[in-house]
C-alpha cells in the first residue's frame, strides 16, 4: 500500500465556514481514500506533492443533470425517437469528461435515455470507468402528455406510479425523478402547469423510500412545488416560484432545491436565434421572479444543492457548473451557501456524504485546486484548477 502526501495548500473541507492555512492530507493510492487530513506537519508518505500554497475545495456535485444529452446540437436530442443507446453512451461519455474535466467528481442524472446513467453509474462504481461517479435515475415518471413524456413513463394514477418507480428501481435507479409541473421547453404547456398529482408523486416517494432511494421532483410553479413537498421528495427542482409558505415548507421538512439557474439562463440571455419564441418568451418572464425566488430561499436558511440542468439549451457540461455558482451569489447566496451547496449538501441529497463531499479522514480524495479563494470571490472556481478524482489528476 503507498501513500500520497498533499501538502501547502489552503483547505475548505466542506465542513468549516472557511479555508484553514497550512493544510495537508494523505490519500492510500489505492483505495483513492484519505487517512489523514490536518494543519502543520504531515506523517511521512512514500510521495508528495507540493500544491504551491493554492486553495482547495472538494469536488464539485452536480445534482441535476442530462447527460444523454448533446448540447451541440449535431446529435440527435435528448428523448428522441431516432436516438439510439450506442449514439446516446457516446454522448453520455463525452458529457462525462467534460463534467470531470470542469470541477464536477459526481453527478446525480435526473432523466437519460435507455437507462444509460444507471449502466455507466455500475461500471464507475466498480471501477471500470475513470469519470464522475452517478447517482442514476434512468427513465422519469411523467403525466401522459406531461413535461418530457417522450423520455418518461407515462403514469396517471397512484398504482400506474407505484408500478413504475417498481420498474425503475427494479432496474437499478437510484432515484425516481417525478414531474410535478410543465416547464420551458415544451409548448403547450408553463410552469405554473400542475402534472403529476400529490397523490401520484407519494406513491412513487414511498417506493423509493422503501428502498433506500431517494425522490425529486420537477417543479416550477408554486402549487406544483407544495404537492412535491408534500408528497415527501427530497429535492424540489427549478421552484421558480416561491411564496411564504412554501419556503416554510421546505424549512419545516428539510427538503432541498435545487435551483438549476443557469438553465433559465441558457435560454433568456444565450438563446436569441438559438431556440424557438415561445421558450425565450417563458424563459424572460420567469427569471426574475426564479432569481428572487432562490435569494429568499437562501435568506430563509433553506437547504439548497447545486445542480445546473446541463443538457439544456445553451447548457453545457463544462464550466457551467462553475457558472451556476456565480448565478447563485447574483441572485443572492453568500459564497459560503454555494460552496456548501456544491459540496456537503449535495452528499447529503444524494445519501453519500459517508464518502464524498468533505475533505477528511475515511473519504474519498475528489478534490479542485484553485488559484484563489472563492469564498472572496466565487467566479474563480470558473478559472483554471487541476482536479482529482480518487487521489488520480485528472488530465
Amino acid at each position: 500500500m503507498t501513500k500520497t502526501l498533499y501538502k501547502n495548500f489552503s483547505l475548505f473541507d466542506g465542513n468549516k465556514d472557511h479555508f484553514e492555512a497550512n493544510a495537508y492530507f494523505v490519500v492510500d493510492d489505492e483505495t483513492g481514500k484519505i487517512t489523514e487530513a490536518g494543519t502543520g506537519l504531515a506523517a511521512e508518505a512514500d510521495q508528495t506533492v507540493d500544491l504551491g500554497n493554492k486553495y482547495v475545495m472538494p469536488g464539485m456535485i452536480n445534482a441535476h443533470t442530462h447527460i444523454t444529452s448533446d448540447v451541440s446540437g449535431k446529435l440527435d436530442p435528448l428523448g428522441s425517437p431516432k436516438l439510439t443507446p450506442v449514439v446516446a453512451t457516446k454522448i453520455a461519455l463525452d458529457n462525462l469528461s467534460d463534467l470531470l474535466k470542469h470541477g464536477v467528481t459526481y453527478i446525480r442524472d435526473v432523466g437519460a435515455d435507455f437507462d444509460v446513467d444507471i449502466q455507466l453509474s455500475k461500471l464507475e462504481k466498480g471501477g471500470n470507468l475513470f469519470a464522475p461517479g452517478i447517482c442514476a435515475s434512468g427513465r422519469p415518471l411523467a403525466m401522459t402528455g406531461g413535461h418530457f413524456c417522450t423520455l418518461s413513463y407515462e403514469v396517471d394514477s397512484p398504482d400506474e406510479a407505484r408500478k413504475a418507480a417498481r420498474q425503475a428501481l427494479k432496474n437499478g435507479a437510484d432515484n425516481i425523478k417525478l414531474m410535478a409541473t410543465g416547464g420551458v421547453s415544451f409548448g403547450g404547456e408553463s410552469p405554473d402547469d400542475v402534472q403529476l398529482t400529490e397523490e401520484e408523486l407519494r406513491a412513487a416517494v414511498i417506493e423509493a423510500h422503501h428502498k433506500g432511494r431517494t425522490a425529486n421532483a420537477h417543479a416550477q410553479g408554486t402549487e406544483g412545488i407544495k404537492n412535491a413537498v408534500r408528497a415527501g421528495v427530497d429535492s424540489v427542482e427549478h421552484a421558480f416560484y416561491l411564496d411564504d409558505e412554501a419556503i416554510q415548507m421546505f424549512l419545516d421538512s428539510g427538503t432541498f432545491i435545487v435551483p438549476t439557474l443557469i438553465a433559465v439562463y441558457g435560454i433568456s440571455d444565450r438563446g436569441e436565434g438559438q431556440v424557438p419564441d415561445f421558450m425565450l418568451d417563458v424563459a424572460r418572464e420567469v427569471k426574475k421572479a426564479h432569481m428572487e425566488s432562490i435569494g429568499r430561499a437562501a435568506e430563509a436558511g433553506v437547504k439548497l444543492a447545486m445542480g445546473t440542468d446541463a443538457g439544456t439549451p445553451n447548457n453545457d457540461f463544462k464550466n457551467d457548473s462553475a457558472f451556476e455558482l456565480q448565478l447563485m451569489v447574483e441572485a443572492g447566496c453568500t459564497p459560503l451557501q454555494t460552496l456548501q451547496s456544491a459540496t456537503i449538501n449535495g452528499a447529503q441529497l444524494l445519501k453519500i456524504d459517508h464518502e464524498y463531499g468533505t475533505l477528511e479522514e475515511g473519504k474519498y480524495a475528489d478534490f479542485i485546486v484553485l488559484n484563489g479563494n472563492p469564498l472572496d470571490d466565487i467566479k474563480l472556481v470558473q478559472q483554471e484548477k487541476r482536479v482529482f478524482k480518487k487521489g488520480v489528476e485528472v488530465k
